[in-house]
């Protein structure tokens, strides 16, 4: 039922039968705020039955509401919540999203998902992870300007020396090499040392490497957000030097998150994420105004949804806190503009976003301050 906010993307890509039901609510972290948010919970899931019963029958709007109310009696769900949750259902789908940032409240049944908070969330400029790590364990976090949490690693990613290594690891095997020939006090004391000392310097460096490729696989590839290592300076080195993510800042913190709080870790690592993301922005918005003198990008709607369909789009800034409605015909590109209340109808931005990501084109949500035109997009063209 809890997904990565990353998966949502997917969903795009997929054929799903209408009617798509899209849910976003803030919630609370602690108790007793979080007490209200099964009860307003309970009041969006309302208006999505309000919505389904313009169109649909009954036999086919129960099952749709079925697994929401079972959401909403899963007390050890609402305990753990985040800043949000979105949830994404329809005939065969029912996606829940825990979310590190607060979202307007949205209960909207539309002929596709409104993924435009999703895209906020996981496209936005400002978001990092953190990778905690010292010789005997690794540990991940992730994070914005805002907010900061551990992530919880699968599998995949072994959080150990022990279950990383576990039999092979060279402090296991008898050392060879440690007999006293008698040559001078002390020798086979100092030898055993010295093969100790290398065996962990052997197994500390197999298990970087694991984890370097474990957390480029299974986090920093997909995400593609720059990785801050926290770690005590004796580790740095090493861990740069066997490590092969170009997503490693080169920027780090001398601490293990362990050490610290984890408000004080969020600041830290602001600090050094601040540059780059204003960086990227202002790089973002020249690269647009640079497209535009040569015919390459647009903030017209109309021509920004017929490029999209074409797949023309590589990267399209949308405006963070706008909200169109209406949708993009599939077939002639054109804008039909509309009302929400429309179970039909979504967020016109929401569906050129959706567009330029099934076209293989990037989309970034940017704060309103730092938009660079007044229509709610900035178009780059490919060609």
């Amino acid at each position: 039922m809890d997904y990565s906010i990353l998966d949502y993307s997917q969903l795009l890509r997929e054929q799903t039968d209408p009617p798509c039901l899209s849910l976003y609510q803030p919630t609370h972290r602690q108790h007793p705020d979080n007490q209200q948010d099964p009860i307003r919970f309970g009041n969006l899931v309302k208006e999505l039955e309000e919505s389904l019963r313009q169109k649909y029958p009954d036999r086919a709007i129960k099952p749709l509401l079925a697994p929401f109310l079972k959401l909403a009696d899963d007390r050890r769900f609402w305990n753990h919540t985040q800043d949000a949750i979105a949830v994404l259902a329809s005939a065969d789908t029912f996606k829940v999203y825990r979310l590190q940032r607060p979202v307007a409240e949205l209960a909207l049944v539309a002929d596709s998902f409104h993924t435009k908070p999703l895209m906020r969330i996981s496209q936005s400029a400002d978001r990092y992870q953190i990778l905690g790590l010292n010789r005997h364990s690794v540990c991940l976090y992730e994070g914005n300007r805002d907010m900061l949490d551990q992530i919880e690693l699968p599998p995949a990613v072994p959080a150990t020396l022990d279950s990383a290594l576990g039999n092979r690891q060279a402090g296991n095997e008898r050392s060879e090499g440690t007999s006293y020939d008698g040559s001078m006090p002390g020798a086979t004391v100092r030898r055993t040392k010295d093969v100790h000392q290398e065996a962990v310097q052997r197994d500390t460096e197999r298990f970087f490497r694991i984890v370097d490729r474990a957390i480029l696989e299974n986090f920093s590839r997909p995400n593609g957000v720059p990785l801050i290592l926290a770690a005590l300076p004796e580790h740095h080195n090493l861990f740069r030097r066997i490590s092969q993510s170009p997503y490693l800042a080169t920027d780090a913190l001398a601490v293990h998150p362990e050490a610290i709080a984890i408000s004080d870790l969020q600041e830290r690592t602001w600090e050094i994420m601040l540059p780059r993301y204003l960086e990227r922005l202002t790089g973002l918005v020249n690269a647009y105004a640079d497209a535009g003198t040569k015919g390459l990008g647009t903030s017209d709607l109309d021509e920004a949804a017929r490029a999209a369909l074409d797949g023309r789009i590589a990267t399209l800034l949308i405006e963070a806190d706008r909200l169109i409605p209406g949708r993009i015909d599939a077939d002639s590109g054109k804008v039909e503009h509309g009302d929400l209340n429309n179970p039909d109808l979504d967020d016109v931005l929401d569906d050129l976003g959706e567009a330029v990501i099934r076209g293989g084109g990037e989309v970034i949500i940017v704060p309103s301050d730092r938009m660079p035109t007044q229509t709610g997009i900035a178009a780059t063209y490919r060609f």
